[in-house]
């Protein structure tokens, strides 16, 4: 999980040291990043940098909400680029997010 650099114990600390609460919160994180996914990549495909930065955005408070830094860093610059109309620069960072929510797959 080196990759994803996790803050646990920030995380668990959110959910006051629940680790059954803190696995429901990461599963709907996974499945929330499916949605979030697929809109960034049909944004990517439209040009549409208002959806591309939408769904990174939600990518990136989920991610900080858990102490998933990794991720959090690559959303904000994913977010950034489509505010900033880059979708170039977006379409060519999605891999990295796409290869740490694989990652997450095994908390």
């Amino acid at each position: 999980m080196s990759g994803l650099r996790w803050n646990k114990a920030f995380a668990l600390e959110q959910t006051a040291d629940d680790t059954e609460l803190l696995q429901e919160l990461i599963n709907i994180f996974k499945d929330s990043c499916a949605s979030d996914c697929a809109l960034i990549r049909s944004g990517i495909s439209r040009l549409d940098g208002a959806q591309v930065a939408s769904a990174a955005h939600s990518i990136k408070g989920a991610a900080a909400s858990l102490g998933i830094e990794a991720i959090r860093e690559i959303a904000l610059a994913i977010e950034m680029d489509g505010k900033e109309g880059k979708i170039e620069a977006a379409a060519q960072r999605f891999p990295e997010l796409e290869g740490l929510l694989f990652e997450l797959k095994n908390l």
